[in-house]
C-alpha cells in the first residue's frame, strides 16, 4: 500500500508512529524503525516513585536511532552487533559485544549502528512513574 492510498486517519497514526520511532519510509513505503525497544519487565525499585523498565533495544544495520532524552537513567549492555553512542557535546563512543555505557537522565542523545547486522542491547531505565520511556529531543 503506498502511502497516497492510504486513508486520512491511517496516515495519521502512520506518521505518529514514524515520529515517535524516528523511521524513516523506505521507497518500497514500508516503514523500517531504526530503533526498537521491546519492554522484557517493568517493576518498582527502593526509591520512591520510580520504577525500573529493563528492554532488549536492537538497531537496524546502518540506521541512526534519533536525538532522544530519557527522564531517566539509562545503562545499557552490548549483546551483539557495533554501534556508536552520539552524546550532545562528545564525540562518538564506538562500542561492541560486551560493552556497557550509562546515560543520566535529561541528557540528548543518539545511536548509530555503522555495521551489516543488527547491534543488540538490553537497557535498564529508572523512570518516574508514569513517565514515557523516552522523547524525541529538539
Amino acid at each position: 500500500m503506498t502511502q497516497q492510498s492510504m486513508s486520512l486517519g491511517a496516515r495519521a497514526i502512520a506518521a505518529l508512529f514514524l515520529y515517535w520511532a524516528g523511521a524513516a519510509m523506505a521507497q518500497s513505503g514500508t516503514a523500517t524503525p531504526p530503533l526498537k525497544r521491546t519492554e522484557i519487565v517493568r517493576g518498582d525499585v527502593s526509591v520512591p516513585n520510580r520504577e525500573a523498565i529493563v528492554a532488549h533495544i536492537e538497531i537496524a544495520a546502518g540506521a541512526t536511532a534519533p536525538r532522544h532524552t530519557h527522564p531517566g537513567d539509562e545503562i545499557s549492555y552490548f549483546l551483539g552487533g557495533e554501534g556508536e553512542l552520539l552524546i550532545d557535546g562528545q564525540p562518538p563512543r564506538r562500542l561492541k559485544a560486551g560493552e556497557a555505557f550509562i546515560i543520566p537522565a535529561g541528557i540528548v542523545h543518539a545511536a548509530r549502528n555503522p555495521g551489516a547486522e543488527p547491534a543488540r542491547l538490553v537497557g535498564v531505565y529508572i523512570l518516574e512513574k508514569g513517565q514515557p520511556l523516552a522523547t524525541p529531543a529538539k
